[in-house]
């Protein structure tokens, strides 16, 4: 009896990492939303969230998670891209450290500009946690599209970012927010 539960454990979970695996998410083109969100943390977000703004993919960007010293105008050096986009269009958010932090900062931006639809970048790897959080600090008014940067995260990385994703998913499904 033992052994066929630890085996249906083991399945469950193998079959839960293939699942993960496919719910990476790869790069979206086309698409326009009202506001982007970019996450810190990874190379090519902030890349891709400023491309996607020169193309006139969203109205606003909000960059989570900024280090409370960097400003706008430095971002704008260290990317190449004109200081005017910054000033008109993208927000910088200092108060993110983690994951759950970042959607908690990404739901006030997104409620106090009264968007309905957001896109969020981030790295493959980290997208299905990074959308759970936000789906669930958004609730279901505000339409949620990820956009991927594509990356070649290790195994061992990504049985890391699964098993952070199965715990905060069984978090929220058992009430803890």
């Amino acid at each position: 009896m033992i052994w066929r539960t630890a085996a249906i454990l083991v399945l469950a979970w193998a079959l839960g990492f293939a699942v993960f695996m496919m719910s990476l998410g790869k790069p979206l083109e086309g698409e326009t939303t009202d506001a982007i969100v970019v996450l810190t943390g990874g190379p090519g977000r902030i890349d891709r969230g400023l491309a996607l703004m020169q193309q006139h993919a969203a109205k606003r960007m909000l960059v989570s998670g900024v280090d409370p010293d960097v400003r706008p105008r430095e971002l704008a050096a260290e990317y190449k891209v004109s200081p005017v986009l910054f000033e008109c269009c993208i927000d910088l958010g200092h108060e993110a450290v983690d994951t759950r932090s970042n959607a908690d900062e990404t739901a006030r931006w997104v409620r106090e500009h009264h968007y309905a639809s957001v896109r969020l970048v981030t790295s493959d790897w980290h997208m299905p946690r990074a959308r759970l959080e936000l789906a669930h600090a958004l609730g279901s008014d505000v339409e949620l599209i990820g956009d991927s940067v594509a990356t070649k995260p290790r195994l061992r990385m990504l049985f890391a970012e699964y098993h952070k994703y199965l715990v905060r998913r069984v978090a929220l499904l058992a009430g803890f927010d």
